[in-house]
């Protein structure tokens, strides 16, 4: 399965050179756009084989629908009343109550069935698909760089295969992206909302929004989450437990982090340094009045590089923003982050589920490679257009 994922990646990049350089017209857009939904289409009726998150979303949904509060329970406590997919019982956090915020709770009781959530989340993935299209119009760029994100990989596995719901989270961001260049400032701190409530990622792009708009729309923001989370008050203290027990416990496919935890960091430290170094490029790029898709590149990618967690799908969030300012190693990573797999197929096999050394430095070094040498030569792989 990654050997083919790899092949495909090669192919895609490939695709998105020669699209850079060849002056295509409405028909190549519609080819690549055709492509695109065909990738797709083809992959929704697959079993979600690398990721099981989608039956644990189906449990959520379940809990939801049982009008049950998601942020006091877990599945081991609820066994009795059988919400889990007998077919695919939960192997991992048996004892962990939700970490996802409230929007994604409430996407999750919209469905019931796991090709439902497949047919979901690939639905909001193709809509980015059109906001992408219209956020390079305003921009003046060519519409054919939608290739960038509609022909990834690692796009279309993360979503018409394992049905991932970061989807419904990068939607909401670009469109926060697209109000922003319009100047509609209070619906874009609105998305950034709506997108901090998919998945907690946009909280570290809030300051950039904020910066372009007016601060007072923190308010906003704040009025916006505290309403979603109203519903679920009567968990207390509880609110963050299962994200706390994430945060603290788990780590899977991390490139600098792991280093950190090399050179004899302790975990706490490691995640004080990852914080400082996090924080700092924050402050750059409000410093820099980096625009904000070039900012939400810029952020994304430190976070992704930094966390203790960086599971394939993850780069999902990298990929969209590549499409405004194309670069040959993160495009490289997002096709060698298909290798974040690797874990999950030797569990399959019965393995212990371990993160490789060898397949972990096929997917970093040669982009930390790429980008020291790009810094060196100060010149883009590829030139804006």
């Amino acid at each position: 399965m990654i050997a083919w994922l790899l092949a495909a990646g090669i192919l895609y990049l490939a695709g998105a050179f020669l699209v850079e350089r060849c002056m295509l017209g409405a028909f190549g857009l519609a080819i690549i756009l055709a492509a695109a939904l065909i990738f797709r289409w083809l992959l929704l009726p697959a079993p979600p084989a690398l990721s099981t998150d989608v039956y644990r979303y189906q449990w959520e949904g379940r809990v939801e629908r049982a009008g049950i509060n998601p942020y006091t329970t877990y599945p081991a406590a609820l066994s009795r009343l059988r919400l889990e997919d007998p077919e695919h019982p939960l192997q991992v956090g048996q004892f962990i109550p939700t970490l996802y915020p409230p929007l994604s709770e409430w996407s999750f009781s919209w469905v019931k069935t796991v090709p439902g959530y497949k047919r979901l989340y690939t639905g909001l993935d193709v809509a980015s698909l059109g906001v992408l299209l219209l956020i390079l119009a305003v921009r003046k760029q060519s519409l054919a760089r939608v290739v960038i994100y509609a022909w990834n990989p690692a796009v279309v596995v993360a979503f018409a295969m394992c049905g991932h719901h970061d989807s419904l989270a990068i939607l909401a961001l670009l469109v926060a992206n697209l109000f922003i260049i319009e100047q509609r400032g209070r619906l874009s701190i609105l998305f950034v909302a709506l997108s901090f409530l998919s998945k907690f990622f946009s909280a570290l792009m809030l300051p950039v929004f904020l910066k372009r708009t007016r601060w007072v729309y923190g308010l906003l923001f704040a009025g916006v989450v505290a309403a979603a989370y109203l519903p679920y008050a009567s968990a207390g203290r509880k609110l963050p437990g299962g994200l706390r027990q994430y945060a603290g416990a788990w780590e899977n496919n991390d490139s600098f982090f792991r280093l950190l935890l090399l050179a004899g960091n302790t975990r706490a430290q490691a995640g004080l340094i990852s914080a400082v170094l996090l924080a700092a490029l924050l402050l750059y790029v409000m410093r820099c009045r980096l625009e904000p898709l070039r900012a939400c590149l810029f952020l994304i990618a430190g976070l992704l590089l930094l966390s203790p967690n960086a599971f394939p799908w993850y780069f999902t969030w990298l990929i969209p923003f590549l499409c405004f300012y194309p670069s040959s190693p993160w495009l490289l990573l997002s096709v060698t982050c298909v290798l974040g797999y690797a874990p999950v197929v030797e569990y399959a096999a019965g393995q212990p589920y371990k993160d490789s050394p060898l397949m972990l430095a096929l997917e970093y070094v040669p982009v930390f490679v790429w980008l020291g040498y790009a810094k060196t030569q100060r010149a883009p792989r590829f030139a804006p257009r």
